[in-house]
């Protein structure tokens, strides 16, 4: 008996100190995740401030995991629920996932990928133990029926909310057959609770549940199309390596940060991260080693149907010291993404990022969005959509007008916007307005923007007016591309403009409506591609003499160089697609020009698109020079 007390007692102290450490870790957590994104790009106070935060968050953490590792029977003999430690497991996870998003250090976002994978193979959340279930037939606890536990609404919606979370780092990873698997678990999930709890109301969770569906239909790729991060085997051309090499402007900028922001009315949506924010984050990250993501899902034990969890949890094991990252690549850039700030916020992130930017490096600025209030694009939607459903008119000369020297236009509609970009949802609010003048200050300091906005024309007042820095500006066409008004919709795809800069081939196929094409054809199609880009790459490196400074100081860094030539290359394919009402609103264009070698006109670009157009079969959809290819890839289609 004394054995027995002891033991007792010995438990009961075990479950009190983890207890208390549980508690204790909670505190750090909420600390660290209630910190604004601002104080995680400010001064070296703040940063010195946020890494004690970081560090005290993760060693109470580290202290607990190990506790209820090394004390897992008695914890569970004490009444430690299988459940505590899958939330333990979810919050490491959801702050290696938040360390991700304020460093962009790809390790993090694989060690939040590990736990919560462990979570869910090993049913943290699905099964209690064993121990539980015997008591329950037993009949131990007298308030239950035997061999049924009552549902718990707590229990499911921190269920809920784990694979809420576990889809976006999945996404993330571009881990989709586990995407997959998760979005049917949440369903059923959601279906059960419907019925387990018919008083209770789960709207919001349906919205989840539609927002990762539509999410997964507008970003639905060909089996076999390549990740969009930066893949140092298909984004190095060895036939232009040492043209790049040896390509030596007077100043080389690299990017260091960038920000990501915007926000259109219904645009395609998971969490906070819109669809295009989402593709321009991995176009701006590095693609990792094979090794890197050969982390298999853990086997269940078929004799319980979970592992044995008595011991060390060997894949979870909390060790800081391992890195995870191939040591053959440098660092990501930073990236803040910011969902529908206000004006002020974003303004108060660049001004924080510029004032730490290093002097050899360049600031990145993404901004989708509306140049019109919800109110206004409602009408203005309506009636371009009547219009080009009434227009039977073919290719006016204008649309033959060089798109470099005219592609923005202000005549083209008498419902134009004001000279801004709408952050907001609703009102005439000047919270929700970005003007060009504001980034004038941050000028200072280089600056490669991207405007992806039926308004981008108005950002062409920055080229000219800078305070130091000349900018570097992409700026998208006022409208897309479209052959018939059921074929695009930026509310429900995403943007044209972002989707050529991020997935080249993708949109390329999208816009001559192919969506199914056979793995011998997309790689005659992807080797096309990436012939055209080193040939184009070897132009740009030995014209320096046109190559406007702006341009050349960035070409080094492989992220903007590839930029570059995805614009080149989207610019030129909007400007020869033949179809209805083609204008200079419908192509994109850039300040300062780049050469003439890589306008829409030139036939070293015209070439490569012809290839590649060949390659699919669909040369007849562009109106190319009569030089290009022989007649068959004339300008009459």
């Amino acid at each position: 008996m004394a054995d027995s007390d002891g033991g007792v007692t010995a438990g009961a102290t075990a479950y009190q100190t983890f207890r208390t450490l549980v508690e204790k870790a909670d505190k750090n957590f909420a600390a660290v995740h209630d910190l604004p994104i601002t104080t995680y790009v400010g001064g070296a106070s703040v940063q010195a401030h946020y890494t004690y935060c970081y560090k005290k968050v993760f060693k109470a953490y580290t202290r607990l995991w190990r506790f209820q590792q090394e004390h897992r029977k008695e914890l569970l003999e004490s009444g430690m629920r299988r459940r505590e430690i899958g939330e333990i497991a979810s919050r490491i996870g959801q702050l290696y996932y938040d360390q991700y998003r304020r460093t962009s250090e790809s390790r993090f976002l694989v060690e939040a990928y590990v736990f919560y994978e462990a979570v869910w193979s090993r049913k943290y959340f699905g099964e209690e133990d064993s121990r539980l279930k015997k008591k329950i037939i037993s009949g131990s606890f007298r308030n239950q029926k035997a061999g049924k536990k009552e549902p718990d609404l707590g229990l499911r919606g921190k269920e809920l909310r784990f694979y809420a979370r576990f889809v976006v780092i999945a996404l993330l990873l571009q881990r989709m057959e586990v995407v997959r698997q998760l979005v049917d678990k949440f369903r059923a999930l959601l279906d059960d609770c419907k019925i387990s709890f018919p008083g209770t109301n789960f709207k919001e969770w349906k919205q989840v549940l539609q927002e990762i569906a539509r999410f997964l239909k507008a970003d639905s790729c060909f089996p076999n199309s390549r990740p969009l991060r930066y893949n140092g085997v298909l984004d190095s051309y060895l036939s232009s390596r040492s043209s790049v090499a040896r390509f030596h402007p007077t100043r080389v900028l690299k990017l260091q940060d960038a920000i990501l922001t915007g926000y259109r009315r219904n645009e395609v949506k998971y969490a906070e991260l819109t669809l295009d924010s989402f593709r321009m984050l991995q176009s701006l990250e590095w693609e990792p080693s094979g090794s890197f993501y050969q982390k298999g899902p853990m086997e269940l034990n078929s004799s319980n149907g979970y592992s044995d969890v008595s011991g060390v949890s060997g894949l979870i094991d909390i060790n800081l010291a391992v890195d995870m990252i191939d040591s053959s690549l440098p660092p990501n850039p930073y990236k803040a993404v910011l969902y529908r700030p206000s004006v002020p916020q974003l303004i108060a992130v660049i001004a924080a990022i510029c004032e730490v930017l290093s002097p050899d490096s360049i600031l990145l600025i993404y901004i989708s969005s509306s140049g019109r209030s919800e109110e206004n694009n409602k009408s203005f939607l309506k009636d371009n959509i009547e219009a080009l459903r009434n227009s039977n008119s073919s290719i006016s000369s204008q649309s033959r007008d060089h798109c470099v020297t005219s592609p923005h236009d202000k005549d083209y509609s008498n419902d134009s916007p004001g000279d801004y970009l709408w952050l907001g949802s609703r009102g005439d609010n000047s919270m929700n307005k970005l003007y060009p003048a504001d980034l004038i200050s941050f000028t200072r300091k280089p600056l490669f923007l991207i405007i992806d906005s039926d308004n981008s024309n108005a950002f062409k007042i920055l080229h000219g007016t800078e305070k130091g820095e000349a900018v570097a500006l992409f700026l998208s066409p006022l409208k897309p591309v479209v052959p018939s008004i059921s074929d695009w919709d930026i509310t429900a795809k995403g943007s044209q403009f972002t989707f050529f800069l991020t997935a080249p081939l993708r949109a390329f196929c999208q816009l001559v409506g192919l969506s199914d094409i056979g793995l011998d054809t997309y790689n005659n199609t992807e080797l096309a591609l990436s012939t055209a880009f080193a040939n184009w790459e070897v132009i740009l490196c030995t014209s320096s003499s046109d190559l406007d400074h702006v341009w050349a100081q960035v070409f080094p860094d492989p992220f903007l160089r590839r930029l570059i030539l995805r614009f080149v290359f989207c610019r030129s394919v909007l400007y020869l697609y033949n179809h209805p009402e083609k204008s200079p609103q419908h192509v994109p264009c850039c300040l300062p020009e780049l050469p003439d070698s890589m306008s829409p006109d030139s036939s070293a670009v015209q070439t490569g698109i012809c290839l590649v157009a060949e390659s699919l079969g669909v040369v007849s959809q562009f109106c190319f020079n009569e030089c290009i290819g022989g007649s068959s890839y004339s300008r009459s289609s």
